[in-house]
C-alpha cells in the first residue's frame, strides 16, 4: 500500500518514513503543498498524510485540490489542537484528524482503519451518457450512430480531462484541480486550457455543443459531468 505524507518539518518526514516502511508501506514524502498535490496526480497513493501549516499551499488547499478529483483517504496529522482548525479540515474533505504529538500505534490504528473503509467494488469501468460510451479501462470513446458504432477520437489531454470529470460524476471539480490534475500544479492560473479543451470536447461528445447537457460550466469554480438520470 502507497502512503503520501506532506509536511514541511524534515523531521517528521523522516520519523514517519521509517515508523510506516517499518510496517510494510511503501512511502512517499512531500515537503510542500504543491508538490503533494504533483505527488498524489503522479503516483495516485492509497492515503494521503498532511499537515495543516505547509508552503506554498497549505493543508485545506491541498484538500480541496485533491477533493476535485479523487476520493483518496485524507489523514490530517497536525500540531493544530483547536476544533476550529479539525472542523476546517473535516468540511474540506479530510476523512480523518490526529494531533500532534501521537501514539504511533494510534496513527497505525487510523491508518487501518481508513483504508478499510475506502476498499470496495471496482469502479465501473464503461461510462455512457447520450449516444456516447466511453470505456476507461481500455481509453475508448465511442458514439452510436444510425450505421453502427463510431470511434471518437481524443487527444491526450482531452482523455485526461474527461476521465478526471467522469471519475466524479455530478460533483463539481474546480478549476484549480482539473488544471493541476491534466497540466501540472504550475498551470493552475491558466483557465484558458480549461475553456479550449472543454470546448473541444463539447463539440465532440455533446449532442448539442453550443448547450451542453453533459459537461456543464459552474461560473467561476469550474466544471461538472452531470450523467443521464
Amino acid at each position: 500500500m502507497k502512503i503520501l505524507i506532506a509536511d514541511d518539518d524534515g523531521q517528521m518526514l523522516r520519523a514517519l518514513r521509517i515508523l510506516l516502511s517499518a510496517h510494510g508501506y511503501e512511502v512517499l514524502t512531500a515537503a510542500t503543498g504543491a508538490e503533494a498535490l504533483a505527488q498524489a496526480v503522479e503516483h495516485h497513493p492509497d492515503l494521503v498524510m498532511l499537515d495543516l501549516g505547509m508552503p506554498e499551499l497549505d493543508g485545506i488547499e491541498v484538500i480541496q485540490g485533491l477533493r476535485g478529483w479523487t476520493a483518496v483517504p485524507i489523514l490530517v496529522v497536525s500540531g493544530r489542537t483547536g476544533s476550529a482548525d479539525k472542523v476546517d479540515a473535516l468540511d474540506a474533505g479530510a476523512d480523518d484528524y490526529v494531533t500532534k504529538p501521537f501514539a504511533a500505534d494510534e496513527l497505525l490504528a487510523r491508518i487501518r482503519a481508513l483504508t478499510r473503509r475506502q476498499a470496495g467494488p471496482a469502479d465501473e469501468p464503461v461510462v455512457r451518457f447520450g449516444d456516447v460510451a466511453v470505456d476507461l479501462a481500455a481509453r475508448q470513446v465511442t458514439r452510436a450512430t444510425p450505421d453502427g458504432e463510431q470511434s471518437v477520437r481524443l487527444t491526450p489531454t482531452e482523455w485526461a480531462l474527461l476521465e478526471v470529470l467522469l471519475r466524479n460524476p455530478r460533483r463539481l471539480v474546480t478549476r484549480q484541480a482539473l488544471l493541476t490534475q491534466v497540466w501540472g500544479p504550475q498551470f493552475t492560473r491558466d483557465t484558458g486550457y480549461l475553456r479550449l479543451y472543454l470546448a473541444q470536447l463539447r463539440k465532440k461528445l455533446e449532442p448539442e455543443p453550443s448547450h451542453p447537457r453533459y459537461l456543464l460550466t459552474e461560473a467561476g469554480m469550474g466544471y461538472r459531468f452531470v450523467p443521464d438520470a
